[in-house]
């Protein structure tokens, strides 16, 4: 058995190994995008939607909804971000399901690329809003003796991540694997059932986070002191 995507070799490209974790990374970048042109192809306000319209309006509102109350208001880009990576982390867990795919949540790579992607966008939503001396600012914050330990918590938030995830989707396949050998019948329904739960769960906290860090980032030093007790 194989603990690792990264270890399973699909094809060769132009002399480059493509393992399982970008095949099938690819296969989930693919139908997001192809599902996403498909339902949005005739979005016009004398279109009446249809189901799969209303679907996709009621997921986009639920990420808008969470991201302003954590925010404390609207942010447009901040949903095309946390909203991106919670569809992405989900749909590559909830195809779990489908014989023969491997999650490529469960390559330590994927996770360790997702929670990069964090580390990097958080000064960049804090630049944009707070300006490159208004961010800097805050990791002298409150006095400059703090500076290597926000430094070190920076980058533990997206260890953490990393480590969060990869640990819950790949304990999960393994586990599965070892009890398909012990009841090669029952145990796997009630596995992928759990594992389809904390896949939805951990898409969950991972977009909750990154908006949090991001948040944090992007407040004004007046609402930041206003929300200390």
């Amino acid at each position: 058995m194989n603990l690792s995507p990264d270890q399973t070799i699909m094809f060769n490209a132009w002399g480059l190994p493509i393992n399982a974790t970008i095949f099938y990374t690819w296969i989930v970048m693919a139908l997001l995008t192809v599902v996403s042109i498909l339902i949005t192809r005739n979005l016009r306000a004398d279109v009446p939607p249809n189901r799969w319209r209303t679907t996709l309006e009621v997921i986009v509102q639920g990420i808008q909804g969470q991201i302003e109350e954590i925010s404390g208001g609207p942010s447009r880009h901040l949903l095309y971000y946390a909203g991106t990576l919670f569809l992405f982390v989900a749909v590559s867990n909830l195809l779990l399901v489908v014989p023969g795919f491997e999650p490529p949540t469960s390559s330590l790579s994927t996770t360790t690329a997702l929670a990069l992607s964090v580390l990097i966008a958080v000064p960049m939503f804090g630049i944009s809003s707070r300006g490159l001396c208004g961010y800097l600012k805050t990791y002298i914050e409150p006095s400059f003796i703090m500076l290597p330990f926000n430094i070190i918590a920076e980058f533990s938030r997206g260890i953490s991540l990393a480590i969060r995830l990869y640990g819950n989707i790949m304990s999960g396949a393994v586990i599965a694997a070892i009890l398909l050998t012990v009841a090669p019948f029952f145990f796997p329904v009630v596995m992928d059932a759990l594992g389809l739960l904390t896949g939805m769960i951990q898409a969950y906290i991972f977009a909750i986070l990154a908006t949090v860090y991001i948040s944090s980032a992007t407040a004004s030093s007046a609402k930041v002191e206003k929300d200390i007790p």
